[in-house]
């Protein structure tokens, strides 16, 4: 491991010592960047790159000319450069490895407490300044930022999405300035392209597994596409904040969140894969409250839609198009693992992980891991540990705390196993892998 990933350490003595612990303390950045450069050998280029700023403005917070105060940036800092969240008075990272928790439990344990979301940093460097001035909207402006937008889905697809966040909330931000001058129909679309921003931003927020601050975006989102009169698409932000909360504990709202975008959905007209994609995520979140009966009424509802689907693929929205036969098939496999029924959803997550392209790695880490928590669920400890092995090896080429939880939450789950080799093995590798 090179000294250019993201994921290395700070080394230990730089983190011991007195001069470093005093700058964290104080939040000196100049010092910390002048240390994390002597005596760790980032330099200034990379500490831009590493947090998501320009190497001129890290020069001007070295030389002492700027400094810093937003609390997104400092969270980026210490995400970036990865030093310990306690040291700079923030949450416990989601990077750090969590404590153990109870074996029992299913989902991975929310993110620890977090600040309440500021704003984000307002603009401030050169390409934002001059950003200001360009306020004129054209259809080859539309077609620009609506290739931004499958870029950087077709990125957090691959990679995960919490690197993207800095981009994606720049672009947002850009784009609600051109909303103050865009007219007629430029407006409706432009709001259209800041209602899929503010999803994709409150997404890369959830995958970092920063629930409130995702859940800031989705709300943003919403209201957006409310005010583009979009129904279907107010369902797809309705079923993500389901998802969100799902992951969050709130298991009440989660189903209450995806129902309302069933109606929302109907009221937009028939779209069976919409409603096919949106009765799949009331199942996974019946299977969260253990509730077998609704689960399984809400995945036969999901393939009954799904059999109105075939021939009618183009008819759908661009952004459920990703939910094919195997999706269903992978998805219908984790509700069931969700509800603890693992001999029925093991070969259903073993054959849609069969089918996937394997460029999607972010989600053939979260099924691997769902494939080997079945298996372990039915004492197959060999098994289980080598679709482990696959979902960390996936892991490692990925930016996904959410994916990283997953994980974390499978060595938990391990625990009663902790002295067999295959274990012991797993853990050895987890270390090397996630620090």
């Amino acid at each position: 491991m090179t000294r250019s990933q993201v994921h290395l350490a700070l080394p230990v003595e730089l983190l011991a010592s007195g001069e470093w612990q005093e700058a964290c303390r104080s939040r000196d950045f100049a010092r910390i960047f002048r240390l994390v450069k002597i005596k760790a050998g980032i330099y200034p280029s990379r500490i831009a790159a590493l947090c998501g700023m320009t190497p001129s403005r890290v020069g001007e917070i070295m030389a002492g000319r700027r400094g810093l105060a937003h609390i997104d940036v400092i969270e980026r800092v210490a995400d970036g450069l990865r030093i310990p969240g306690a040291m700079l008075g923030l949450a416990h990272r989601s990077w750090e490895i969590p404590a153990p928790a109870r074996t029992e439990e299913r989902l991975p344990a929310p993110a620890p407490p977090e600040r309440e979301p500021q704003q984000v940093e307002p603009a401030e460097d050169l390409d934002d300044l001059l950003a200001l001035v360009d306020g004129q909207v054209t259809r080859s402006t539309l077609t620009a930022l609506r290739s931004s937008v499958e870029d950087y889905w077709r990125r957090d697809n691959e990679h995960g999405g919490a690197t993207l966040r800095p981009a994606v909330v720049g672009h947002l931000r850009y784009v609600s300035r051109l909303l103050d001058s865009a007219e007629g129909g430029l407006r409706l679309d432009l709001l259209a392209i800041a209602a899929e921003l503010a999803r994709l931003s409150g997404w890369a927020y959830f995958d970092a597994r920063q629930y409130s601050t995702a859940r800031t975006y989705f709300t943003q989102a919403l209201k957006l596409s409310h005010g583009h009169g979009d129904r279907l698409f107010m369902a797809n932000v309705l079923s993500c904040m389901s998802l969100l909360a799902t992951y969050d504990g709130n298991l009440n709202d989660a189903v209450t969140l995806v129902c309302r975008a069933q109606d929302a959905a109907r009221a937009a007209g028939e779209q069976p894969l919409v409603m096919s994609m949106l009765h799949l995520r009331e199942a996974f979140a019946q299977a969260a409250l253990r509730d077998a009966r609704s689960c399984h009424q809400a995945v036969e509802r999901s393939r009954d839609q799904y059999e109105h689907v075939r021939g009618r693929e183009a008819e759908a929205p661009s952004w459920v198009r990703y939910f094919d036969e195997t999706k269903l098939l992978v998805d219908t496999g984790i509700a069931y693992a969700r509800l603890g029924e693992a001999a029925r959803a093991e070969p259903l997550i073993a054959e849609g992980l069969r089918r996937e392209k394997t460029d999607q790695h972010r989600g053939r880490a979260l099924h691997a891991f769902w494939l080997a928590s079945t298996q372990l669920q039915q004492g197959k400890l060999d098994q289980a540990c080598t679709s482990a092995g696959l979902a960390l090896d996936l892991t490692a080429a990925i930016d996904s705390p959410r994916v990283s939880g997953h994980v974390q939450e499978l060595h938990r789950q391990m625990l009663p196993y902790a002295r067999e080799a295959p274990v012991l093995v797993f853990e050895q590798r987890m270390r090397e892998a996630l620090g």
